[in-house]
């Protein structure tokens, strides 16, 4: 790789690197109704990319009425479920830029609000070393859109966050990756991300590769200048 290559690529997981998000919403509706709410679509798309907390609490709000650490762990049972039953969906691209970048030495790490068995479970299935470092959900005190979760897979990989790239889907792990000051990447999937920030927006993996992130983290990645004086910029 070039030196204006990243020195990490950090990715989230449902939506991004996974398409589980249908397999979320399929495990949250029967669970409200069962208690005799309703839960529409909408309600389900302002769930993407929520801490799992903040989703039990929505849960709640809609009737649920276990504890979020039930609800938790009841939604991501069925997750797992429909990924034994269905296997592993991954986002077109996702594998192949994933492989290219381990080809190419550049270090990974999964970003994901999901727990850290969960996160395990999709990993175990992926048919190569993908990934260096894990931060789940219940690795972290504050959750996405918090930077906590990137800051720390930045530390944990021994990189500066500024010499990383990650890679998101909604909204809310969007503020996370660019609060923590990543070069970040939107590539949407059930909800826009027009207007979030992200440094560049594509509307898919497909045909991209490590290079293709190296370009994008040389265009976008801070100067010398902006790291050690950021009284210059305003």
């Amino acid at each position: 790789m070039t030196s204006s290559a990243p020195a990490a690529v950090l990715w989230d997981m449902d939506g991004t690197l996974v398409d589980t998000e249908p397999f979320w919403m399929a495990a949250e509706t029967p669970l409200v109704e069962r208690f005799g709410g309703t839960w529409t679509h909408a309600q389900a798309l302002g769930m993407v990319g929520l801490a799992l907390e903040d989703s039990a609490r929505l849960l709640q709000n809609a009737g649920v009425p276990w504890g979020v650490d039930e609800i938790i762990a009841h939604l991501t049972d069925e997750v797992l479920r429909q990924l034994a039953v269905h296997g592993v969906p991954f986002r077109p691209g996702a594998r192949e830029m994933l492989a290219d970048l381990r080809r190419a030495g550049v270090r990974t790490a999964l970003v994901t609000m999901s727990m850290r068995r969960m996160a395990l479970s999709i990993v175990d299935l992926i048919d190569f070393p993908a990934f260096d470092v894990v931060v789940a959900g219940d690795d972290v005190e504050r959750p996405k859109p918090h930077p906590d979760p990137y800051l720390q897979a930045a530390q944990s990989l021994g990189v500066d966050i500024a010499s990383a790239v990650a890679i998101e889907d909604s909204p809310n792990g969007l503020r996370s990756a660019i609060a923590s000051g990543a070069v970040t990447l939107g590539v949407p999937l059930m909800v826009s991300l027009d207007g979030v920030g992200a440094h560049a927006l594509w509307p898919t993996l497909e045909g991209r590769g490590a290079a293709d992130l190296a370009a994008l983290h040389a265009e976008h990645a801070p100067t010398l200048t902006d790291v050690s004086n950021p009284q210059e910029k305003r």
